[in-house]
């Protein structure tokens, strides 16, 4: 279930929620498509703030970026397919193909600076995963 202030914004806005199993058939006729993988939003703060985000880039580059919510029983599919490791997530398909990723929130001038250049790209494979900073560090031996 959606937060309900992302609800709202897709009931207000029309936007399309989109499974794992129905992703490369919803993409593979939009020359560009921004992919919104909200996260839990009780424990992702940032969730919300990007939904709010997302309609204001969508009138920002006059819809030649059609914005695709992914539901959230799909959102570790999709997270396993684009390698992704912090949500909430904007991912960016030409054609269905991947171009790249903007995690969490950004100011507006990084959406603005980021997008273009990622839309310019070649698709690409989606880059090997990372894992977060500090995932699987060495932890000191509390035992004495």
């Amino acid at each position: 279930m959606f937060s309900p202030l992302l609800q709202s914004i897709i009931d207000r806005e029309g936007y399309r929620v989109i499974g794992h199993e129905e992703l490369e058939a919803a993409t593979a006729e939009i020359p560009f498509a921004m992919l919104f993988v909200a996260g839990d939003a009780m424990r992702v703060a940032e969730s919300n703030d990007v939904a709010v985000v997302v309609p204001e880039l969508d009138k920002a580059f006059a819809g030649a970026i059609i914005p695709l919510i992914v539901s959230r029983d799909s959102e570790r599919d999709i997270q396993r397919r684009y390698r992704f490791n912090a949500f909430p997530v904007l991912i960016f398909l030409r054609y269905g193909e991947y171009l790249g990723v903007i995690p969490r929130v950004q100011d507006w001038n990084e959406y603005m600076r980021e997008i273009p250049e990622i839309l310019s790209r070649e698709p690409t494979e989606p880059p090997a995963f990372q894992f977060p900073d500090g995932c699987g560090a060495p932890q000191p031996n509390l035992q004495q």
